[in-house]
This record gives C-alpha cells, sequence and structure tokens, in this order.
C-alpha cells in the first residue's frame, strides 16, 4: 500500500529507524542542558525537525503519530499550507508595526472572524494578545473594570495559565506553582462537576454546592467573574454533568457577575463545534481564546459584549506583539480551512472512531476508570482496579511505553493519571488506530 503525504511532504506513516530518542536528539538533550533553563522540561526529549498531518520527524528520521499536536495547538495539521503560506506572505509584506501604533487589517480581520464565529449573536468586540494566559488575565481586567467588583471565581481542578494571576486562578500545585508565591488575591475556589468522582450528585446539584459557596464566603456582590472552562483541560479532561455549566451561568447573569468561558484548548472546533459552550448552550459574556486559534503562531484573544470590552478607557488593554501581522495572518488561515473541510465533523469522527476503541480497552482492563470526552479532546482515567485510586504510576509507566514505540501522547489530570488525546484534525484515521492499538499493547504488557 501507497504511504499518504500530508501538503507539507511529510510521509503519514509510524516509522522507527532508531531507538527513541535517538543518537542526534540525545546529543541535542545534552546541549539543551547546558543552554536551556532547567525549569523548561520536556515530555519526550526528541527534537523534531519536520511535521504535517498527524506525524512529526525527528532529528534521527523517526516519525512519531502526534496525538498531542502541540496541547491542542496544531489542529488544523502542523505547517497546514494555507497557514505556512499566508504567513510566508504577510512576513515578506511587513513583520510588525505594533497595533496600538500604526493598525492593519489583519487584526481587524481576526476579530471580526472571532465576533462571528464565537456563541451569541449580540454585538461584540475582540482584542488580540499573545498567549492564553495573557487573555485570561486581560479578560479579568476587563470584567473587574466594567463591574467595579474585585472577586473572581475559579473551579476545583481548572488551569487557566502561568503568569501571577493565572497561576492563582488555577488549581494545580505542581509544577505550576509550587514556590512561585505569593500569588495575586481575591481569587477563590469553588467545587466543580467531576461525574467520575461526584458520585450520585448532578450538575446542578454541584452548582448548587458552588454558588452556595460563593454567596456565604465571598457574596455574589463583590464578585467581578466566574471564569469557567467548560471541559476542564490540564484538570483531566472533565466534561461536566448536564446542568452544571447553565446553572453556573445563570448564577452569574443574576448577580451581574460577568461569565468568563475559557476555550483556549477546549475552542476552534476541538470538541465537534466551534467552542464547547455551544454544545451547553450557553452564551458567555466573555470567551477567551488562543492555541488552536492559528495553526501554531502565537497568538490568543478575548471577545465579549461591546459594553463590556468598550467599557476599558483608550490605552487599556493591548501589548506590544498582541495581535502580530504574521500571528493573524495564521489565524485567517487556519480558521478558512476548518471553514472549508468542516472541521467541526472531522473532530466528530475522530470521536466516533476513537471512543468506542476506548471503551473496549476499558471493558478488558479494569484500570481504566473513566472514559471521557467530546470530537478530538478525549481521555480516560487510570485507577487502581475496583477503586477511584488515582494511578499515576501506571499512567506514566503507559507513557513511556507509547513513546518507546513511536507514539506522542500527552498525561494531564490533578492527580497525574489521566492520558489525554488531542490528534489534529488532518489526522489519517489509520494512524490513530494504529496509535490505539500501541496503547492497546501497552495495556496488555504492563497490567
Amino acid at each position: 500500500m501507497t504511504a499518504v503525504v500530508d501538503n507539507n511532504g511529510v510521509v503519514q506513516e509510524r516509522r522507527l529507524v532508531t531507538e527513541i530518542p535517538g543518537p542526534r536528539s540525545s546529543a541535542m538533550l545534552a546541549r539543551k542542558t547546558d543552554a536551556v533553563s532547567a525549569g523548561v522540561g520536556v515530555s519526550l526529549p526528541v527534537f523534531i525537525e519536520r511535521a504535517g498531518g498527524g506525524v512529526l520527524v525527528d532529528v534521527d528520521g523517526n516519525h512519531l503519530i502526534d496525538m498531542g499536536s502541540g496541547i491542542a495547538v496544531t489542529t488544523v495539521g502542523n505547517a497546514n499550507p494555507l497557514v505556512a503560506d499566508a504567513v510566508a506572505e504577510q512576513a515578506h509584506a511587513f513583520t510588525h508595526t505594533c497595533f496600538m501604533v500604526t493598525p492593519y487589517e489583519g487584526y481587524v480581520d481576526v476579530c471580526e472572524k472571532l465576533n462571528q464565529l464565537t456563541p451569541g449573536d449580540h454585538a461584540k468586540r475582540s482584542a488580540l494578545f499573545n498567549s492564553g494566559a495573557e487573555a485570561v488575565e486581560n479578560a479579568v481586567k476587563i470584567a473587574r473594570y466594567a463591574t467595579k467588583r474585585s472577586a473572581v471565581i475559579v473551579l476545583e481542578h481548572g488551569y487557566h495559565g502561568r503568569t501571577n494571576l493565572t497561576m492563582a486562578l488555577t488549581a494545580k500545585n505542581m509544577p505550576y506553582k509550587e514556590g512561585f508565591g505569593p500569588f495575586a488575591p481575591e481569587v477563590y475556589r469553588v467545587p466543580t462537576s467531576y461525574p467520575f468522582r461526584d458520585g450520585p450528585h448532578d450538575g446542578k446539584e454541584v452548582a448548587l454546592w458552588a454558588t452556595t459557596k460563593i454567596e456565604k464566603e465571598v457574596g455574589a456582590h463583590n464578585v467581578a467573574a466566574i471564569v469557567v472552562e467548560p471541559i476542564q483541560g490540564e484538570g483531566g479532561f472533565i466534561v461536566p454533568a448536564p446542568g452544571f455549566i447553565s446553572s453556573i451561568a445563570e448564577f452569574a447573569s443574576a448577580n451581574g457577575i460577568v461569565f468568563i468561558a475559557d476555550e483556549i484548548q477546549s475552542g476552534f472546533c476541538r470538541t465537534g463545534d466551534w467552542f464547547a459552550m455551544d454544545h451547553e448552550g450557553v452564551v458567555p459574556d466573555m470567551i477567551t481564546t488562543a492555541k488552536g486559534i492559528a495553526g501554531g503562531m502565537p497568538l490568543a484573544a478575548v471577545t465579549g459584549r461591546a459594553d463590556l470590552m468598550d467599557a476599558v478607557h483608550a490605552g487599556g488593554l493591548g501589548g506590544t506583539y498582541g495581535g502580530n501581522p504574521v500571528a493573524c495572518a495564521g489565524a485567517l488561515g487556519a480558521i478558512r480551512w476548518m471553514e472549508e473541510n468542516n472541521a467541526c465533523a472531522l473532530a466528530r469522527d475522530i470521536e466516533a472512531l476513537m471512543v468506542p476503541r476506548l471503551q473496549a480497552m476499558a471493558e478488558n482492563f479494569p484500570q481504566i476508570g473513566d472514559v471521557r470526552g467530546r470530537g478530538a479532546m478525549l481521555a480516560i482515567e487510570l485507577v487502581e482496579p475496583g477503586t477511584r485510586n488515582a494511578n499515576a504510576s501506571l499512567a506514566a509507566d503507559l507513557n513511556k511505553y507509547c513513546h518507546q514505540h513511536g507514539v506522542l501522547t500527552l498525561t494531564a489530570g490533578t492527580y497525574g493519571n489521566v492520558f489525554r488525546f488531542l490528534p489534529s484534525l488532518a489526522t489519517p484515521k489509520a494512524l490513530i488506530e494504529e496509535a490505539l492499538t500501541i496503547l492497546e499493547a501497552g495495556f496488555e504488557k504492563l497490567t
């Protein structure tokens, strides 16, 4: 059978020609150790020189199946031609002016697209930034400015970034917060819906626990914003039970609180809808986006109600590189690919392929306590058989097994026991099937 070649010329097959990592990657890792801060870790110590579709090619010539997409960034496939060509054309025209000094059309084009695509048909405005953490931080700034309140509510297991404020918003201590305090004040954490661990309690009941805690311990009238991931990312791909998100949103609306949807990992067709909030039927007051927005270029955004976004004084929002013209070109290329290729349907196809395989594994391996997710944002939670006790050691061993056999996988979760799957929507189905076969072989060997 002739191997599939993606538009970037990368053969779409798993091919191992050395051990993982190979000799050239090992030599480069030694250089990394000498040159790069030890605080910057790596999950899989292979150095990549080319990528496309669902494959990463390392410096030793190994072809690895990519089930991580740069943590949900290369949703449209790595080096997607529509992204790469748009980036190259813009880079030849000009690379930077700073939009706050002399603006350019690409920034406006991206904002118009975001206002069109995000949930709700109300009047919206957008502002562009560099990273997801920066987007979340600016969303909180806007909410505080507009409401003249200071408190911010976040959920257990949530992840929102690595800046000082977003570390405060993030739940998990290690490695994100350990030793980096003190953190920004006026941040309060409340329960979230975690169906695998909630027992008989439904989404509305857990939402009531959360809102009661807000009322009694913070005071709803003091709250500027509630920041919610519709599907939690680093926390373990936790999909809340029906009724949780809508109940929290209703509480926010009733109390003049800005409801912020953090769609940095779940947005841009990743879950089978343009945004995960579409599935919930909830229209947030503001939505933060990044990762999949620009096909690998650094870009992020806050999109929200026009009255909120326009409340801030001129000059109150921005940043030197925010909405860089080259990154904006990448975003327009990525969004065009999503529209032309019905990317939401591609994500649902991946779910239809993967979930039955993962559920069949769960029947054979009691270490799989839960299979969850939507679209191409899926996960399994590993436990000690017959319990809900986290099995982080098995997750680590399985991750290593997959890496050694040419499949890039990622773990996640507050307890370090969740395997998350984030294949690009351009990944050939045969590669996904092969990756799952290797994962299953890992279970057979290790359990």
